[in-house]
């Protein structure tokens, strides 16, 4: 360390050295930008280099931009191509993967204050947004028209649009809505070259040919890519009405037979999530809810016009009933879901899951959390959850069960100390393993929390196990000709 050369900041009880050249370019970046739109103070810093799962990192000689509107990420881009800046595009940092961490000295582009809902056509089915704009409060904006952006993930209170478009996010509404990637029409993304320039790729119409599908490219692309600085989104009508079931199963298999009996019936459900007993258990402990869990819990909602309810809340209740509920409840609108709290337990399976998982971690020793992202075909569901079910076993690991299961999407999850060494090398173990069963039983890597750091591993397993090795090669080239500099979140996705 060359103090003659460098400055010294003490923060938070981390040192932070700023090199002079890295000093004098985040000066520099302040006078393009505006000197209230560039903090270099490590307080500031921290706050943007950490993410839920526990992935942390607080590399030295580090900003956060708040561009306030596309010339400004314009010319951040511009400012950091020339400087050869590493650049981190990010939303409200809720990524499970480490994909939206800063993990080399760079510039963190934060969306905060670009957060304006600038359009809403109802009538051609559209809405413009910035990628700033909470989830949550978009659809509050909407339901005044009648209308919803169907993607809400677990985060959806503080999950953005940008986030969600970068991760390609899911949802709870995932069984019959799918992913962000269903419902992006276009957007407007900021390239790192040499002019920072701007592109609009996508249409405001339900179809559109443009040749290559750019837009599709870039959604779930993790910022690696371009910078997302609008969206135009696809948005639908509020169903009319939602009958909602909540059943309680000693057995994951006879949960798991309901899934498939409810997949094949022909109706199409909006909601099917479930918790094993350990996290419904945790997270109904956590929030004091009403309804006490008696085993693992299936949660299914289906949209029907008003004429339809009590013939599908029977419906729903019989087949539950049929394949082995112990106990279920009901409700015949959403608002009557909302007093009786059934979705209340589900929506607190990531904090529920970590307060079980904190309980092993000693005073003072950091929490670490793996969180699961596979998906399974739906049919194949009742093997995957024995399979897992034998992996916690074998790795002598306390672990929780969630997830999608509408979709075949599930959220296996276990915890350790950062200090406990042993246990760290099982839990990668296990996680790594959880994939190859994933692939094993036809499914995938990862549905909805991306690939950033965690799983590139698992993405080139995945790819390999379909000999498909070579598209690999091609994702490659394809973020070399976007970002001839590795500028944009390096090391994430593809490296």
């Amino acid at each position: 360390m060359y103090l003659v050369n460098c400055s010294i900041a003490l923060a938070g009880g981390v040192l932070w050295v700023l090199s002079r050249g890295l000093r004098r370019k985040l000066e520099g970046l302040r006078d393009v930008v505006g000197r209230d739109k560039v903090y270099s103070d490590p307080a500031i810093v921290r706050l943007y280099a950490r993410e839920p799962s526990g992935a942390q990192v607080f590399p030295e000689n580090t900003a956060v931009a708040f561009p306030e509107s596309v010339e400004d990420v314009s010319k951040i881009v511009r400012y950091a191509y020339k400087n050869d800046i590493y650049i981190y595009p990010q939303g409200s940092t809720s990524s499970l993967v480490g994909g939206a961490v800063p993990d080399k000295e760079g510039v963190v582009i934060s969306f905060q204050r670009m957060n304006r809902i600038l359009d809403v056509r109802v009538v051609d089915s559209y809405v413009d947004v910035e990628p700033g704009v909470r989830l949550g409060d978009l659809n509050l904006e909407l339901a005044r028209y009648g209308y919803m952006f169907p993607i809400d993930p677990g985060s959806v209170s503080v999950a953005t649009v940008g986030g969600a478009v970068n991760t390609g996010a899911g949802g709870l509404r995932g069984a019959k809505y799918g992913t962000t990637r269903d419902w992006v029409l276009g957007l407007t993304v900021v390239l790192p070259d040499e002019q920072g320039s701007v592109l609009r790729i996508g249409c405001r119409t339900l179809k559109c040919r443009q040749g290559y599908d750019l837009t599709r490219l870039i959604v779930g692309s993790e910022g690696t890519l371009a910078i997302v600085v609008e969206a135009t989104l696809k948005i639908t009508p509020v169903p009319e009405n939602v009958v909602t079931a909540l059943g309680f199963y000693d057995d994951l298999r006879s949960l798991s037979n309901t899934v498939v009996e409810i997949k094949s019936s022909g109706v199409q459900p909006m909601i099917l999530e479930f918790m094993d007993d350990k996290s419904a258990r945790a997270a109904a402990e956590a929030i004091n809810a009403p309804i006490k869990p008696e085993g693992h819990m299936l949660l299914a909602g289906i949209d029907v016009n008003r004429e339809a309810t009590d013939r599908f809340v029977k419906w729903l209740s019989d087949i539950m009933r049929r394949n082995g509920a112990r106990k279920v409840y009901t409700a015949r609108t959403l608002e009557e879901a909302e007093e009786k709290k059934l979705f209340e337990i589900r929506r607190n399976l990531f904090p529920a899951q970590v307060k079980v998982a904190s309980k092993f971690v000693r005073p003072g020793s950091k929490l670490i959390v793996y969180i699961e992202d596979i998906a399974v075909p739906p049919s194949r569901l009742p093997e995957a959850v024995e399979r897992l079910r034998e992996l916690e076993e074998k790795y002598r690991l306390v672990g929780l069960l969630g997830g999608h299961i509408g979709d075949g999407n599930l959220h296996p999850i276990v915890g350790f100390p950062a200090d406990d060494e042993d246990m760290k090398a099982r839990v990668s173990e296990w996680y790594e393993e959880v994939m190859k069963i994933a692939l094993e039983l036809g499914g995938t890597i990862s549905s909805e929390h991306g690939i950033g750091t965690f799983k590139r591993k698992g993405l080139e397993m995945e790819l390999s196990h379909l000999g498909s090795l070579k598209a690999l090669e091609l994702m490659r080239g394809i973020k070399r000709v976007f970002d001839p500099k590795g500028l944009l979140n390096p090391g994430k996705v593809v490296g």
